[in-house]
């Protein structure tokens, strides 16, 4: 049987604007810890069974595609820079769902086009295909309840001029795109570096996956 945590026996430990720390008592005297983006009362640990099947992410990572004239698809991926490795890492573009992307008939998928149009300049279409791969997946939650969906966004182009990092936001920072061919993701796959030498994220890895596996098609 499970451990059942109760909304009384989670104590907050510290608390910003951006991450909160909580004290999960599982069993009298046992305690987890939780780094979270979450306020108390929406805490994975404390919902229900059926709540938990129905929570949305925290944030939406983006697989996106390009699809150009008389050439072949490549994956889009962002050089962003990630304050905690100090380096600019291959990320998928991504953000967080915001309060009012709650309120959207389909919220991943409302999240996905915003971050898409800011981080990459790309305003999607009725000619693109843009559907959920997963609606919520943990980072890591040995130490965390933070997660992500997975977004495909296949989008057709003439040329890359409408690319653009210009919509970056807040404590955002990007150097560059990388636009992969099946080799190239297969290549920094095998590597588990990007063509710099420098490690990827999960989400990068996951993303890289599903281009060269062939899903998306």
């Amino acid at each position: 049987m499970k451990p059942t945590i109760k909304k009384e026996n989670v104590t907050p430990l510290f608390d910003s604007k951006y991450i909160k720390v909580f004290d999960l008592e599982y069993e009298k005297g046992k305690h987890y810890f939780d780094a979270s983006r979450r306020t108390k009362e929406n805490l994975m640990a404390i919902k229900t069974d059926e709540a938990f099947q129905r929570a949305l992410p925290d944030a939406v990572s983006c697989v996106v595609i390009l699809k150009i004239a008389d050439d072949e698809p490549k994956l889009l991926l962002t050089k962003e820079y990630r304050y905690p490795a100090g380096q600019f890492l291959l990320s998928p573009p991504a953000g967080l769902l915001d309060a009012e992307d709650e309120n959207e008939e389909n919220p991943l998928l409302a999240t996905a086009k915003r971050e898409i149009e800011e981080e990459t300049g790309l305003v999607l279409t009725e000619h693109d295909r843009l559907h959920v791969i997963n609606p919520l997946l943990f980072s890591t939650p040995g130490m965390t309840d933070e997660s992500n969906a997975l977004v495909c966004a296949v989008v057709h182009a003439n040329d890359t001029s409408a690319l653009s990092q210009e919509g970056a936001v807040g404590t955002e920072q990007f150097d560059g795109f990388a636009l992969l061919t099946k080799e190239d993701a297969l290549r920094i796959l095998k590597n588990g570096r990007d063509d710099d030498g420098i490690f990827y994220s999960i989400f990068t890895w996951a993303t890289l996956m599903y281009f060269v596996s062939d899903l998306w098609k």
